[in-house]
């Protein structure tokens, strides 16, 4: 059975921190794990991250897997990137121009006011 070193999702939606945890390959993310090493939170300044390199070391040197999140970690060289949805928004939560969504917006947009002048058209006595 392969065990796999690697961060654990834990926290609120927007504000999420990880606990490093020593779990089979198999299980979920955030599934049964064997062990807990340490714990990283990216939401405070600076990020807290902290881990017992005694048990780290051990399960290692048991042939454990390393995550590549986990090995920068360890190393210092882990920068967090917070995710971002593919439509971005203004400061007045407007639709930023070029987007898909605006796009999509625009051609509904387009239809609405072409079924408006057939209505018009229609409602329009005959001469």
């Amino acid at each position: 059975m392969s065990v796999t070193i690697r961060l654990a999702k834990f926290g609120k939606k927007h504000s999420p921190s990880y606990r490093i945890v020593v779990a089979t390959t198999r299980s979920k993310r955030n599934g049964k794990f064997l062990d807990t090493i340490g714990h990283y939170n990216p939401s405070e300044n600076p990020p807290k991250f902290a881990y017992d390199k005694k048990k780290f070391n051990k399960w290692k040197s048991t042939g454990a897997l390393i995550t590549e999140a986990v090995d920068k970690l360890v190393k210092g060289k882990y920068e967090f990137k917070p995710y971002k949805p593919t439509v971005e928004e203004d400061k007045k939560g407007d639709i930023t121009p070029g987007s898909a969504w605006q796009e999509k917006v625009e051609v509904q947009e387009k239809k609405g006011n072409e079924k408006e002048k057939e209505i018009t058209e229609k409602e329009k006595p005959a001469k």
